[in-house]
């Protein structure tokens, strides 16, 4: 269903440092640099037919997180959920909500997760699915 999710940085560089470590972890190679007619640079990380993209804001304004919003990977096992966190913390994220572990969702069954803030503030989540 879904193509494609893009957030906002205000430092790309750094934004590249983060998504490089965390996103590679889930197979996603090197970003395709790509920026926007009015100058803006965007990256483009591609893996499994989705692309994640990151962008200094078009319209020139600081960019912020989404209120509520929540941008979830899929990871293969609760290791790599505990590696994906890790991973974030060490390249400037920030751990959120609970420790990595197993939570029981009503609508989903049981999940291992992990919430972190990438960091310009956008809330990620990195979920085993059907975890032990």
């Amino acid at each position: 269903m879904i193509n494609h999710v893009m957030v906002g940085s205000n430092d790309i560089e750094r934004s590249k440092r983060f998504y490089d470590a965390v996103l590679g972890l889930l197979g996603a190679g090197a970003p395709l640099r790509s920026p926007a007619a009015s100058g803006p640079m965007r990256l483009f990380y591609r893996h499994d037919g989705s692309a994640f993209c990151v962008t200094e804001p078009i319209d020139g304004e600081v960019a912020t997180p989404a209120n509520g919003g929540t941008i979830a990977f899929k990871c293969a096992s609760p290791e790599v959920v505990r590696a994906f966190h890790d991973i974030a913390v060490a390249h400037g994220g920030l751990s959120i909500e609970d420790p990595p572990g197993l939570r029981h969702n009503g609508v989903v069954g049981p999940v291992y997760l992990a919430y972190v803030r990438d960091p310009d503030g956008n809330k990620l989540c990195a979920l085993c699915r059907g975890a032990p």
